[in-house]
């Protein structure tokens, strides 16, 4: 008589221990996971931090203070750009510098890498923002168009065609702020086409930070006018 229920609970035994792997599993796949998560997050806050500090290496003034001994904050539009590096220190520094600037924009892109494509744009967008306003220059910068063109080539090659038809042909006309504002605005139906949804939030990433600083530009008037501030936008200027 007793081997009945001695039976049963041998048939219930390894009912409870499946049901107690089960819940072990369960948690250990949750706790995994989390892990994961954690760490991407970890991993993708690091991309930015990185390509943000590549960013705002500022080469430009670096060339300029050490070859001339001029801080390109103290003249002209007070922009750290390839433009007052040529105007004080010629063609070669130039050459050297802008290099630079366009592998600093690729730097974190290329550190997210292919499987990550949002992550990847944005990193190229942290590029442009630090060399617009970098914390070596006390927020000063440039506009971004080099990192932009670098950070482009890892993810968008056509944008570096835009952006290069626009700067080249403004220069032909004399106005340089025009044309790369122009080419700054085809990038979303450019990219649109050739990469669909995608496209336009990685031409986002990039324009949002060179737009932001024409507005701002090295000052912020105390009461700017609309006129002042289309100026800025579109002929990366305060007068007409």
């Amino acid at each position: 008589m007793s081997a009945g229920p001695i039976r049963r609970v041998q048939r219930h035994a390894p009912a409870s221990r499946s049901a107690t792997t089960r819940s072990a599993t369960t948690r250990s796949a949750t706790t995994r996971s989390a892990t994961t998560r954690s760490a991407t997050t970890r991993s993708a806050a690091t991309t930015l931090a990185l390509a943000y500090l590549a960013g705002s290496l500022p080469f430009s003034n670096l060339a300029a203070l050490s070859l001339a001994g001029v801080d390109l904050r103290r003249v002209g539009t007070g922009t750290v750009s390839g433009s007052g590096l040529y105007q004080v220190s010629g063609l070669g520094p130039l050459v050297l510098a802008g290099s630079l600037d366009l592998a600093k924009g690729a730097i974190g892109a290329k550190l997210a890498g292919t499987a990550r494509p949002g992550l990847r744009a944005m990193a190229g967008g942290m590029a442009v923002a630090g060399h617009n306003w970098s914390p070596w220059l006390r927020g000063a910068g440039g506009r971004g168009l080099a990192p932009a063109l670098g950070a482009s080539l890892t993810f968008a090659p056509e944008a570096v065609a835009v952006l290069g038809l626009g700067l080249s042909g403004g220069r032909l006309l004399r106005q340089t702020g025009a044309g790369c504002f122009w080419a700054m605005l085809a990038l979303f139906p450019v990219l649109a086409v050739t990469k669909g949804r995608t496209g336009l939030s990685d031409a986002a990433v990039l324009v949002a930070p060179m737009l932001v600083k024409r507005l701002l530009g090295n000052y912020l008037p105390g009461h700017p006018s609309l006129a002042v501030c289309l100026n800025r936008l579109v002929m990366d200027r305060d007068g007409p």
